[in-house]
C-alpha cells in the first residue's frame, strides 16, 4: 500500500520542483494518502493509485493548482485586508466624529442602534480577522504564513492608535458614551489579544481547505 503513495507524492514532486514550503506541500498530501489508505481494503496497486487520484486530483492538476496560487500577488491581498480595515475604522471615526458635532436626529437613531450592540459589533469583527486568516490560507497555502504576519501586524495599527488616543484622551471618553466603560475598555484588550490566534485559526482552516 506505500508504493502508490510512494509513487504519488514522487510524481508531485516532479511537478513542483524546487517550489518554495515543497517538503510541507508533500507532508501534507501524504497524510491525505494515508488517510484514504486506511479506508482501503483493495490491495491491487493500481487501483489504489486511482483511487488517490479520484479523491485529490492527479499530480499533475495539483502542480497546477499549486503554480495558480503562486501567480497571485500576495501584497495585492495584503493590502486589500488592511484597506478594508482602516475603512472599517474610518467609517466608525467618521460617525462618532458627527454625531458629536452635529444633533441630527437620524443619525443619532444609528448612533443608539449600535451602541445597544457592542458584544454583536465585536464578534463581527472578530469574524472579519477570521476571514482574513482563511483567505490567506486559502489562497497561499503553507506560503501564507509570512503574508498573514506582515498583514495582522499591519492591519493593527489603527486599533492601537485609536486605543492610545482614548486612553491618553486626545479623543474625549465622552464621544464614546455610553460604550466606554470599564468592563468596555477591559473587553477591548481581550478582544484585541486574541485577534491574532483568531485569524491563526482561519489560516489553518483556509490552508486545509486549500489541499
Amino acid at each position: 500500500m506505500e508504493r502508490p503513495k510512494n509513487r504519488f507524492l514522487a510524481e508531485l514532486a516532479k511537478g513542483l520542483g524546487n517550489q518554495l514550503d515543497d517538503e510541507e506541500i508533500l507532508r501534507e498530501y501524504g497524510s491525505h494518502i494515508d488517510e484514504i489508505l486506511m479506508e482501503l481494503e483493495c490491495q491491487d496497486e493500481d487501483t489504489v493509485f486511482e483511487l488517490i487520484v479520484s479523491r485529490l486530483g492527479s499530480p499533475e492538476e495539483i502542480v497546477q493548482l499549486w503554480k495558480e496560487e503562486f501567480s497571485v500577488t500576495p501584497s495585492n491581498m495584503k493590502w486589500l485586508f488592511i484597506l478594508l480595515n482602516i475603512l472599517f475604522f474610518g467609517g466608525g471615526s467618521l460617525l462618532t466624529l458627527a454625531h458629536n458635532l452635529y444633533q441630527w436626529e437620524w443619525l443619532a437613531v444609528i448612533w443608539n442602534h449600535l451602541t445597544a450592540i457592542p458584544t454583536l459589533i465585536a464578534f463581527l469583527y472578530l469574524f472579519f480577522w477570521a476571514l482574513l486568516g482563511y483567505e490567506i490560507g486559502k489562497g497561499f497555502g503553507h506560503n501564507g504564513r509570512g503574508l498573514l504576519n506582515k498583514t495582522f501586524l499591519l492591519s493593527l495599527i489603527p486599533n492601537l492608535a485609536l486605543m492610545v488616543l482614548t486612553v491618553f484622551e486626545i479623543i474625549p471618553h465622552a464621544w464614546f458614551a455610553p460604550l466606554l466603560t470599564k468592563t468596555f475598555i477591559i473587553a477591548c484588550i481581550i478582544f484585541t489579544i486574541i485577534l491574532y490566534p483568531v485569524s491563526w485559526i482561519g489560516y489553518r482552516w483556509g490552508r486545509k481547505a486549500s489541499v
